[in-house]
């Protein structure tokens, strides 16, 4: 089936208010962002919670109601936390510091979003599994799995990438 028009959303200009949250409504948020365009990313907490999303400065972004809802998790360098729902489990945004990204950000996830069809937005991808941020974006996905560590030299698997 092919698509024959944008969303509302994905047709303004620049960054506009969107509300969104997660699936059982416990958590709710608006943020003021440009949804026109997100990245993707194939580190293994963006592969699992297939995150489609972009960062605000905090002042772009206000939690609504669901603060008690909220449990938070983070890893490796400490740098950012995501935060899901206690009750859904659905990952609705992130934040942290960064220096690379300004200092303090939060990162939305655009699939949490209420007006945003992910097929509106031009994707952008980040080779996060290989810690290779200073390629930057391209417009394909990044390989999972390099070809030397996807199989053996008898073509079976390697086993799970880090």
């Amino acid at each position: 089936m092919t698509k024959t028009h944008k969303t509302t959303a994905a047709t303004q200009s620049g960054p506009t208010l969107h509300y969104g949250g997660c699936h059982c409504g416990a958590v709710r948020y608006e943020v003021t962002i440009d949804v026109r365009s997100g990245s993707r990313c194939n580190c293994s907490i963006c592969h699992k919670v297939a995150q489609l999303g972009g960062i605000v400065v905090p002042d772009a972004f206000k939690l609504l109601s669901g603060a008690e809802s909220i449990t938070k998790y983070a890893w490796g360098t400490m740098c950012g936390s995501r935060s899901f729902c206690k009750q859904c489990g659905i990952h609705c945004f992130g934040a942290g510091h960064l220096k690379e990204l300004g200092g303090d950000f939060v990162s939305i996830n655009y699939n949490s979003l209420d007006d945003v069809d992910p097929l509106d937005v031009n994707v952008s991808y980040w080779d996060g599994r290989h810690d290779n941020w200073q390629a930057g974006t391209r417009p394909a996905p990044w390989r999972m799995h390099t070809s030397s560590s996807a199989s053996t030299a008898n073509g079976e698997s390697a086993g799970p990438a880090a």
